[in-house]
């Protein structure tokens, strides 16, 4: 089903995926599905176990994304690739961004200056991975407004909307994800597309403004030759489909495979925003991982002191390249009250506690663990029915460069170029004037200007 209110799914196997998706289904006259939303909840939380408002879809199988060996074993993005990487984010109508198609590598940073939309580049990329993660649209777009594009004019029923998409290489080729999205007058999902290999595999379109679905069609390639069922208009379908395919046919695995990659691309990102006021106190011991501002970096460091050595032995080299003064190790103390202060150990001098470090040093030490460390250690969604050697986190860094000195900014762009070189942890960062021309002399850093 096309997003203009015919079916041509069927008819089309080949449909690009290069059209842009309108921001709303154009048929003049409603068609209704047949369907209230309560049944298709109903029918779907009968299928999977699972009420699919409060799926994350960890029903996601590594079925679809075997590694296929060759070059793509390193992350690079491409048909050989084992690991599904996003590799390239596009903006439609976002905010102030219209046409913008941006290929993203290992570390890639958006580099403009005020007002050029670095900041709203990543805000798309962690919507769409939250989305990928099962969260509903009003969870993801609580100021939907803002995201529509100033100059967007109203349709005939005062409807208004933004359009997103992204690209997930991986071991069934390159998987394009479209989406159109409804900020008025009701936030809803409208148009959704999932196409690879060149064929159309999942397609909806609202078709009864009424109703709280949208109408969805997805290749199967049997004896039917695609499958019609309603979908929530507030989740993102790409997320419902390996709840929803039975995997019988050829084409319903080629589906599966394309869903399962997308979404496990998606899924595996961390944003990092580090925030110096909460990191100088003790914190109480806990599971050590780490979250968003980075506030409970002492009680981490308390966790890979004793369970990975290794990497915090290079953390506290990362700390004396970056820190003020000599370091020869990064420490943990044990309070009276039971907190745990996270220190400097400078040899023969006393250890300074973080507390007393410099904003601008907090933020490179808490940058730096990021990149060290993995997903056991961030506080995220790890997608636990995937083999670990099959996944590839992201970081998302907005103003990466922001409190750093040249040194600590050079020191973390070699860090983040040669973690990335291995496949296992990516980097989509903004920096500002003070930092890009850092980034440019970076070895296997990509900036993207979005200034000119």
């Amino acid at each position: 089903m096309d997003l203009t209110g015919g079916s041509t799914l069927a008819r089309t196997p080949h449909a690009s995926p290069s059209d842009a998706i309108p921001t709303q289904d154009r048929s003049s006259e409603p068609r209704p599905s047949g369907v209230h939303p309560s049944e298709v909840r109903t029918s779907e939380a009968r299928t999977s176990g699972v009420h699919p408002s409060g799926v994350h879809p960890s029903g996601v199988r590594p079925s679809g994304v075997r590694p296929s060996g060759g070059r793509g074993g390193r992350g690079e993005g491409g048909p050989g690739c084992a690991r599904p990487v996003v590799t390239e984010l596009r903006l439609s109508a976002f905010a102030g961004h219209r046409g913008a198609v941006h290929a993203l590598g290992p570390v890639t940073l958006f580099a403009g200056p005020s007002g050029s939309g670095k900041s709203t580049m990543l805000r798309a990329y962690e919507a769409l991975a939250r989305l990928g993660a099962g969260d509903s649209l009003d969870e993801v777009f609580p100021d939907a407004a803002d995201c529509v594009p100033e100059r967007a004019r109203p349709d005939a029923q005062g409807r208004r909307g933004f359009r997103i998409g992204c690209t997930v290489d991986g071991p069934a080729g390159p998987v394009h994800l479209d989406l159109a999205v409804q900020a008025e007058p009701r936030l809803r999902i409208v148009g959704e597309r999932l196409t690879g290999r060149g064929r159309t595999l999942l397609a909806t379109a609202l078709r009864d403004p009424s109703r709280s679905t949208v109408q969805a069609e997805w290749h199967t390639a049997g004896a039917t030759p695609v499958t019609r069922a309603p979908l929530p208009d507030d989740l993102l379908g790409t997320a419902l489909l390996p709840l929803r395919v039975a995997g019988k046919t050829p084409g319903q695995l080629e589906v599966l495979a394309a869903a399962e990659q997308l979404v496990i691309g998606l899924r595996s990102v961390f944003p990092c925003d580090p925030r110096p006021s909460g990191m100088r106190g003790p914190v109480l011991p806990g599971e050590g991982r780490l979250r968003r501002d980075c506030a409970n970096l002492a009680e981490v460091l308390h966790r890979t002191h004793t369970d990975c050595p290794r990497r915090h032995h290079r953390l506290a080299a990362m700390a004396g390249a970056g820190c003020v003064g000599p370091v020869t190790g990064l420490g943990v103390r044990d309070l009276p009250d039971g907190t745990v202060r996270a220190v400097l150990e400078r040899g023969g001098r006393s250890a300074t506690p973080l507390g007393r470090l410099a904003d601008g040093e907090l933020r490179y030490l808490a940058l730096a663990l990021t990149l060290l460390t993995g997903p056991g250690v961030l506080a995220m969604d790890r997608i636990a029915e995937v083999p670990d050697a099959m996944q590839s986190l992201t970081l998302l860094a907005d103003g990466l460069d922001r409190g750093l000195d040249g040194r600590q900014l050079r020191e973390l762009l070699r860090l983040a170029a040669s973690i990335a070189a291995d496949g296992h942890i990516r980097v989509a960062g903004t920096v500002g004037e003070r930092g890009v021309g850092e980034a440019r002399r970076t070895s296997g850093v990509t900036v993207v200007d979005l200034g000119v």
